[in-house]
């Protein structure tokens, strides 16, 4: 077997301690790999594998690759994309300074869920990792985002896994920690893996323990903070920090507000009603233009872009806290000037919560402090602006932005204006910051002229004229004097050498000069290092006051961004209340009016209720915009439940708990499951978690199976959600099965309405408006035209049509006539017969050669 040398024993015992890791070792200026991570690294990142035992035969080499320490993120955060986690071990002792090996540890252990590197993370969106637990009869969850330090944590009845779906969609973690019991949670590795493509891991049970949790989440949020009667939300926390502790290896201590929720506080989502709203992607392209977050995105600044995503995902259900937002909106959309104003200082603003993180975590570096000092600078102007607005949340924001300006003048005071990337090479501290590094520059820069000064010095104090300070790599600096003035020498110089014609001596005040100037470098660099982590220090001491105010200038960011898009579009602001009535005038799309280019939106009334107006049951033809008009509603109640104006003339907007959506058809095919299928396990889902303050979204319900089965699961869907003993939720149900208009007049509550549309002859206009009454014709044939359909289909297709309806049973084939004969001829296989005919001038023929071809002709057809 090959000896293994010093080095690689190291690294081997480091490996085998985190073998589910791509392991980083420290070497020099490389961050090496080797063996099997040597060979994935090479894979994934497309480097050169190579090896250092080329004299060894083949099998024995040890394969390696490497990249650049200083460029490493960028291969990192490929390698995080791809799911790989990556520990980084670095050198732990000074290797000037170390007795043979140098020490080497694990450092940090990145993973797709916490990360830090700004070059790894989205600006506008979080980067969430969450534990998951059952204990008690109740599951347990816990998110954490450690680049801006938010925690939020809730529990779920464990007979409730869509509930927990949910809340995991509401947030999209990158990386999932789960207890054994909930790794056996049925279908929940599928839907993290594949619906919301997050990483996902087992720990073991012990890593949840209920006493140890508490001691931790004691430890980092305080018991004061933390909901003890809630075991399964203590024991997700607990587990999710134990593994941020295992893996960061640092001061967490940013992390500090535990941020506690239970159900009732925010409108409920499911995945699937995001992603048919269309809320932050859209549905074919997952691109955020075309989405809702694409109109309402003004922000601008990181923090503000993030919070708007998150209000987005959470609407409230207090109409207090909703009103609060609407009117420091309603204040901004009217003080044009104001809001212009804070949008110019909010683009200076810089991402106050990301830089905190950094700071406290350790990954900071000077212009990440000088960054900060920047960005709290401009708060003062955001303060000022705001005196401005007299709405009572603005001015509460107001109160919170503070600025720190004895700390923003000592980071200003420190840095230059443009520090160097590293803060392990110096030149980042201000000149006349600190007199030793003043001093050290001076040596730097001035040493030829001291050395200069110094011989001048004491050629008037010896006497000797013939003497000159030089250099070599043997001796350093020394004197050299000749050999006639020897006798002048002071009694404290020592002799190096002797040449020729002249004696080389060193002094003490020489040596200190040289040991000053040689060193000055390397000092220079430690002391600019000891100053940058002493003012973290400065920083880390106010990590509350910095992430208040990030929270604050975030909250105004969104606010800002809602008055510029509702005084824009010409938005109203709704009037939400506890009520069960939702009614809108002349609401419109907030996306599809966005979208249209020199095209009028035209806009519809909704009027809903708990009573008479309960469910809409709307018919018409596909493309006459019954889907945009449903979705409309549904956006126009989440925008006002966030807060923001919405797309109206006026609106009112009783309290929704939930909105479901079932709209489209699309096969499950990865988890097997037809559209038939997937449409009933939505219905399934709506129809059990629904309630009277719930607003469903139904379209085409049934569609995946035969006519009568789908008429009948429809008619039964319809009547469930209006059965006010049952759900009796707020309803808007669009349809194909006409028979269901019978419906108004039979069950309560149930109203007809229909897309308007005008027909030209064979023309169809689709008017876009929704008006009251069942649809008198389907117009499918006319869709069929618009689709691009050929005409001849589209010919027979009326034909069908005409006789079923005054037949009403099945119309019989289409007889063959004289322009149908070259298609029956090509559709029998007569390709021989169809090029035959081609190649014959009918013109030059005689009866009985015409004859004679007939009878080839049919010959060829009967084979």
């Amino acid at each position: 077997m090959a000896e293994i040398t010093p080095m690689m024993r190291q690294y081997l015992e480091i490996k085998e301690k985190h073998p589910d890791c791509i392991l980083f070792f420290r070497l020099g200026d490389f961050y090496e790999m080797f063996n099997e991570d040597a060979k994935t690294a090479s894979r994934e990142l497309d480097l050169t594998l190579t090896t250092r035992d080329r004299n060894k035969p083949e099998e024995e080499r040890t394969p390696m690759c490497g990249v650049p320490y200083h460029s490493c993120d960028s291969y990192i955060a490929r390698l995080i994309a791809k799911g790989y986690k990556v520990a980084i071990c670095e050198q732990t002792e000074d290797p000037a300074l170390a007795k043979g090996l140098v020490e080497r540890d694990i450092v940090r252990i990145i993973t797709p869920g916490t990360v830090t590197a700004a070059s790894m993370l989205e600006e506008g969106r979080n980067n969430f990792i969450c534990a998951v637990c059952v204990e008690r009869e109740r599951i347990g969850l816990c998110l954490c985002d450690i680049s801006t330090g938010e925690v939020y944590a809730t529990s779920i009845g464990a007979d409730e896994p869509a509930h927990l779906e949910n809340e995991l969609g509401r947030y999209r973690p990158a990386e999932a920690v789960l207890s054994p019991a909930a790794a056996e949670i049925e279908g929940f590795g599928q839907f993290l893996s594949a619906r919301i493509d997050c990483t996902a891991q087992q720990m073991g049970q012990e890593r949840f323990a209920f006493d140890g949790a508490w001691e931790l989440t004691c430890r980092q949020f305080g018991a004061d903070s933390l909901p003890a009667e809630d075991h399964a939300a203590i024991c997700a926390a607990g587990g999710l920090l134990s593994y941020l502790y295992e893996t960061q290896k640092t001061d967490l201590s940013y992390i500090a507000n535990f941020n506690y929720y239970t159900t009732g506080q925010f409108m409920e989502l499911d995945l699937t009603a995001r992603q048919t709203l269309e809320l932050t992607e859209t549905l074919r392209s997952k691109e955020k233009r075309g989405s809702l977050l694409w109109v309402l995105d003004k922000t601008k600044t990181a923090m503000g872009s993030r919070l708007l995503r998150s209000w987005m995902e959470r609407p409230l259900l207090s109409p207090v806290q909703i009103g609060r937002r609407q009117q420091a909106v309603g204040d901004l959309v009217e003080d044009i000037i104001t809001r212009e104003e804070l949008a110019l200082v909010l683009r200076e603003v810089t991402d106050l919560e990301r830089l905190i993180g950094r700071v406290v975590y350790g990954s900071a570096g000077g212009r990440d402090l000088v960054a900060l000092a920047n960005g709290l600078g401009k708060l003062p102007d955001i303060r000022n602006l705001l005196e401005r607005c007299s709405s009572g949340l603005l001015q509460s924001l107001r109160g919170e932005l503070d600025d720190l300006p004895e700390l923003r003048a000592e980071l200003t005071r420190a840095l230059v204006d443009e520090p160097p990337f590293s803060v392990r090479e110096g030149k980042f501290i201000r000149p006349g910051y600190n007199a030793d590094v003043d001093r050290l520059r001076d040596v730097m820069e001035h040493g030829g002229e001291m050395l200069a000064k110094l011989e001048t010095e004491t050629k008037e104090q010896t006497g000797i004229r013939n003497m000159k300070v030089s250099y070599n790599k043997v001796f350093g600096y020394y004197i050299e004097v000749a050999k006639s003035q020897t006798g002048l020498v002071p009694d404290g110089w020592v002799r190096k050498q002797t040449t020729v014609n002249s004696e080389r001596y060193i002094s003490q005040e020489l040596k200190e000069l040289e040991h000053t100037i040689l060193s000055a470098q390397d000092q220079v660099v430690a002391l600019e290092y000891q100053l940058f982590c002493q003012l973290k220090e400065q920083v880390c001491a106010h990590v509350a006051r910095i992430q208040q105010s990030a929270a604050a200038v975030a909250q105004v960011d969104v606010l800002c961004s809602f008055a510029s898009v509702a005084a824009a579009n010409g938005y109203c602001m709704p009037q939400v209340d506890d009520s069960d009535v939702l009614t809108i005038v002349e609401g419109r799309h907030p996306v599809v009016e966005k979208m249209l280019r020199g095209t009028p939106f035209v806009p519809n009334d909704t009027h809903m209720d708990g009573n008479s107006d309960l469910c809409a049951v709307i018919t018409g033809p596909n493309m006459a915009g019954k889907s945009t008009y449903m979705r409309q509603v549904a956006l126009i109640v989440l925008m006002a439940q966030m807060g923001s104006f919405v797309p109206a003339k006026s609106a009112r907007v009783g309290i929704v708990d939930r909105v479901f959506t079932r709209i489209g058809a699309s096969d499950d095919l990865a988890a097997g499951q037809s559209t038939f299928m997937v449409e009933m396990s939505e219905v399934a889902q709506l129809l059990r978690h629904a309630t009277a303050r719930s607003l469903l979204i139904l379209d085409e319900i049934g569609r995946g199976t035969s006519t009568y089965d789908g008429m009948a699961i429809a008619r039964a869907v319809v009547e469930f959600c209006v059965d006010k003993k049952r759900v009796g939720a707020k309803t808007l149900f669009a349809t194909h099965y006409h028979e269901l208009t019978q419906l108004e007049g039979q069950l309560p509550g149930v109203k007809n309405y229909n897309i308007a549309a005008k027909k030209r002859k064979d023309d169809v206009i689709f008017l876009r408006k929704i008006v009251r009454g069942g649809a008198d014709q389907s117009y499918g044939v006319e869709v069929a035209k618009l689709a691009g359909v050929p005409d001849r289909v589209i010919k027979r297709a009326r034909e069908i049509l005409d006789e079923l309806e005054q037949q009403g049973g099945v119309s019989a084939p289409a007889p063959q006539t004289a322009g149908d004969s070259q298609l029956s001829l090509g559709e029998m296989g007569g390709q021989t017969v169809l090029n035959k005919l081609r190649m014959t001038d009918v013109n030059i023929l005689s009866p009985i050669e015409a004859l004679n071809l007939l009878a080839e002709l049919k010959q060829d057809l009967n084979g």
